[in-house]
């Protein structure tokens, strides 16, 4: 038996990368799981026919329109008939250094990876508080703590998201709904295998696991905190970096 087994969740940017690995591993430990995209509706559809069990969906959803996570949250809900756990993975990034980034490029990113989150977040309140039970998994990231030059607005999204977390989990303890955050740091992803070999070099010399994380070992932890082996554990941003940042 999974340790999910009967549990209905929600992956936001569950198409491809981490967000397809959590899918995967939330199939398999038994959940019922609904994932967004916002293009490429077939890869949508390949991670959803290739989950095991049964029931899935997959749904296109703009996190940086309030409307669109409006209509897409209650159609889930309405599919589901409720939620037992959201994982708002979606995000994007804009680099470049600070002289030279745009105001609309700042705005744009913390409209989705913060705004977003809060969006999201707040549109599965009222059915999960009704239900007294929920878990909620934010993914930050490794440069919320460290920063990175040309991600200035990326950074600050993600450190806003971790101490909005915080309050919320504050906020919404009392009802058991938990609330925490997941850091990642370099995930191998479609992202970095575009890197040249030598660049992909350079980052593992940083990492005193000597490897690059795998979407896999974000899954694990993900799975845990929306089970109830992870019901005492609310408002932490938890580090899977390899040891590149302690």
């Amino acid at each position: 038996m999974g340790t999910l087994n009967g549990k209905k969740v929600l992956v936001t940017g569950g198409s491809r990368g981490i967000g397809a690995g959590i899918a995967q591993r939330l199939a398999k430990e038994g959940a019922r799981v609904a994932i967004t995209y916002t293009s490429r509706p077939e890869a949508a559809e390949t991670i959803i026919k290739g989950l095991p069990g049964e029931g899935h969906v997959s749904l296109e959803m703009n996190i940086s329109e309030e409307s669109s996570i409006e209509e897409g949250i209650n159609t889930v809900l309405e599919t589901f008939n409720g939620l037992d756990g959201l994982v708002n993975n979606a995000g994007i990034t804009s680099d470049q250094l600070l002289l030279r980034m745009k105001t609309e490029d700042f705005d744009k990113v913390i409209q989705t990876n913060l705004r977003g989150t809060f969006l999201c977040t707040k549109a599965v309140m009222k059915p999960m508080m009704k239900a007294r039970n929920g878990s909620i998994v934010n993914l930050s990231s490794v440069i919320a703590q460290m920063g990175n030059p040309g991600q200035a607005n990326y950074a600050a999204s993600k450190g806003g998201l971790e101490a909005m977390t915080r309050s919320m989990a504050l906020e919404m303890a009392s009802r058991n709904i938990r609330m925490n955050c997941i850091a990642p740091g370099f995930i191998a992803t479609e992202m970095t295998e575009s890197l040249e070999i030598k660049q992909q070099e350079a980052i593992k010399e940083r990492i005193p696991l000597g490897r690059m994380g795998t979407p896999e070992d974000i899954a694990a932890l993900t799975a845990f905190l929306l089970s109830d082996g992870g019901s005492y554990i609310t408002g932490q941003v938890i580090q899977v970096n390899g040891g590149l940042y302690m």
